[in-house]
């Protein structure tokens, strides 16, 4: 099985003014390109190479590291990309919405903690919502293309349903080295349906 990029399902400007167009083409063309690039070389002729990128994930401490870079660069994006809209739904209802209170106490506070964990990932890597395997919900951070799913993360591993990309390739053309902004301006392209839909998901799967 190879894998290829998966087209947006929305124009590269689609996202503007609060990600713009010239850091949305590289970012999906060429980074995200280039794990798809490196997994596929990475995986061929090994018995992983029909296995699905979930499965890989979660054993990842059996692969070698470009494996788990690249294979988790692919996943990352791929996430990230379908939680984008030009027309998001701009708040949770139902079960998340319902879980979201329950454990951060508002919405509000939900953001601050993922905005929090963005802020103080040194270096490359991601902020993520996600499902834990006691059907619980949390945040967390975890660096270069790491995430929830694998083995090696042992602080917080789940079904990550919501990811924000802090590395600089994700937001410098426009925003430079102000990752707080970008962090903020990430609420107003993000689909709250999709989130829902993750979360619906990842329950059905503990």
């Amino acid at each position: 099985m190879s894998y290829t990029l998966p087209a947006l399902p929305y124009a590269y400007e689609a996202l503007e003014p609060h990600f713009d167009a010239q850091t949305m083409t590289i970012h999906h063309t060429r980074h995200h390109q280039a794990y798809i690039d490196n997994l596929n070389k990475a995986l061929a002729g090994t018995e992983a190479e029909n296995q699905p990128l979930e499965q890989i994930l979660t054993q990842i401490s059996k692969h070698p590291v470009a494996v788990r870079n690249n294979g988790g660069g692919h996943y990352n994006h791929d996430l990230f990309w379908k939680i984008l809209s030009p027309t998001p739904k701009t708040a949770p209802e139902g079960k998340l919405a319902d879980a979201i209170n329950e454990t951060f106490g508002s919405l509000d506070k939900l953001k601050a903690d993922i905005k929090a964990a963005g802020l103080t990932q040194f270096g490359s890597g991601w902020a993520w919502l996600l499902v834990k395997y006691n059907g619980s919900i949390g945040v967390a951070a975890t660096a270069n293309q790491d995430n929830p799913l694998m083995d090696t993360n042992l602080v917080s591993r789940g079904f990550p349903i919501l990811g924000v990309d802090v590395w600089e390739h994700a937001y410098y053309l426009k925003y430079q080295n102000k990752r707080a902004d970008y962090l903020d301006a990430f609420w107003s392209v993000l689909d709250w349906n999709a989130v829902e839909k993750n979360y619906q998901e990842a329950l059905a799967k503990l």
